[in-house]
């Protein structure tokens, strides 16, 4: 197969970049991208070329002579499949396809593909069908004989009926449909289940960032657990939560889910907003970014855009930690360069620097974490009869217990709670706030 990277050239100053993310990305790794996506699914590359336009042709995405080019490359490399890293419309891909006599896929469609090949729940496939559908539904074209009118209308002669286009359309809007009624169903079980441990004193962490920035890889760091981590892109599909240990006792639910890519179907990001609701759902985000990346600044720029899609501000210090991870990939000198810059930082936009392949600065990490967890709960001193069962119960079921000591009969406990169980504590157990916590 062969992969074309049909990128515009920017001017300075220029509006050619109308699909560019804000921060323009290297030509030389927007086709390695290209590339590890169709290895992703085990396609074998016979050659990838960046194909520089000056404008996006409406016929063919590309020029006449580009086209003419990539056409003699294929048949001397006697290629099937010619990969577009772009979004291209039905009937440029049509055009291209018959121009090239080789079957077109473009950037959507790769990775509707990937995405086919990794789920694993029924969440997950039910979600990349209905994306798929959406998909197909508008290429449909009349390109065969069976796509001739059917026979249609009443009466022994019937007139012309539906094309087989219709039908197929028809078909197709039916199983969406049938498909959408399914994943209602499954969110409301998410729901369900998300209810349940809103029930139990667990904050929830999420990890977010680019694909193949490390989050599983920092994932099972952070959990001791063994979610798949692979050095390629789409590793991690299927949300995963694992409980996590905090330095002073407490614990958190933490949430690995799918990674962003720059210009992401739009229909992948409404299929996968379910999905995702682990991450709007979140008390803290960790934006996880391969810092050691050469464009590492325009995949934070994509993952903000993604974010922001989702509803959520990507500049709400509060809420989101930025992981710089795959220091490890640097020399000491460099390393020194990047706690510097890391350390010029305002201090309610901090930077944390981790390898999630050595463990460096996970320590600091967990620290940060539990700090923002904390900053948005309460912490509380009372004293429980030592005879209340119920009562001790509920608190180890409700709140963090921070402290907790016997003096004559009685238990004088220190307690952290959500703001939701705040009055129930204080008006139930006569608890009063703690100055400092």
């Amino acid at each position: 197969m062969l992969v074309i990277g049909p990128y515009l050239r920017v001017r300075a100053g220029g509006a050619d970049a109308q699909s560019e993310s804000h921060i323009q990305r290297n030509a030389e790794a927007r086709l390695d991208e290209a590339a590890g996506l169709a290895r992703a699914i085990d396609l074998v590359i016979a050659d990838a070329i960046i194909a520089p336009i000056s404008q996006i042709r409406p016929a063919t995405y590309i020029g006449k002579g580009k086209v003419e080019e990539i056409a003699a490359l294929a048949k001397s490399l006697d290629v099937e499949l010619v990969v577009m890293d772009c979004a291209l419309a039905p009937i440029q891909q049509r055009n291209l396809e018959k121009e090239l006599q080789a079957k077109v896929l473009d950037r959507t469609g790769l990775i509707l593909e990937i995405f086919g090949r990794r789920a694993k729940t029924k969440e997950g496939s039910l979600q990349v069908e209905l994306a798929h559908l959406n998909y197909q539904r508008s290429r449909l074209v009349r390109s065969w004989t069976h796509l001739e009118r059917q026979r249609g209308g009443f009466g022994f002669m019937g007139g012309p009926g539906e094309t087989q286009i219709e039908a197929d359309r028809r078909l197709i809007q039916e199983r969406i449909s049938k498909l959408e009624g399914e994943l209602k169903k499954v969110q409301a079980t998410r729901r369900l289940h998300r209810a349940g441990r809103q029930r139990v004193p667990y904050r929830v962490v999420a990890l977010v960032g680019y694909t193949n920035a490390g989050k599983s890889t920092l994932f099972n760091r952070l959990t001791r657990a063994d979610v798949q981590a692979a050095d390629m892109l789409f590793a991690t599909l299927d949300p995963t939560l694992r409980a996590l240990n905090l330095p002073h006792g407490g614990k958190a639910m933490l949430s690995d889910t799918v990674g962003f890519i720059s210009n992401l179907p739009t229909q992948l990001v409404a299929a996968f907003r379910a999905t995702l609701e682990e991450v709007l759902e979140a008390d803290v985000i960790l934006h996880v970014r391969d810092i050691s990346h050469e464009d590492a600044e325009a995949q934070q720029s994509d993952v903000d855009a993604v974010l922001r899609q989702l509803g959520i501000n990507p500049d709400d210090s509060g809420r989101i930690i930025e992981v710089w991870n795959k220091i490890d990939r640097y020399g000491s000198e460099q390393r020194e360069e990047l706690l510097n810059i890391a350390a010029r930082r305002p201090e309610d936009h901090p930077a944390m620097l981790v390898s999630a392949v050595s463990g460096e600065g996970v320590d600091a990490l967990l620290a940060a974490i539990e700090e923002r967890l904390a900053a948005k709960r309460t912490t509380l001193d009372l004293s429980i009869d030592a005879a209340d069962g119920a009562g001790i119960s509920w608190l180890h079921r409700n709140a963090e217990v921070l402290a907790k000591e016997l003096h004559d009969g009685r238990f004088d406990m220190t307690v952290r709670v959500d703001e939701t169980k705040r009055d129930i504590v204080v008006n139930r157990f006569d608890a009063v706030p703690r100055l400092s916590a």
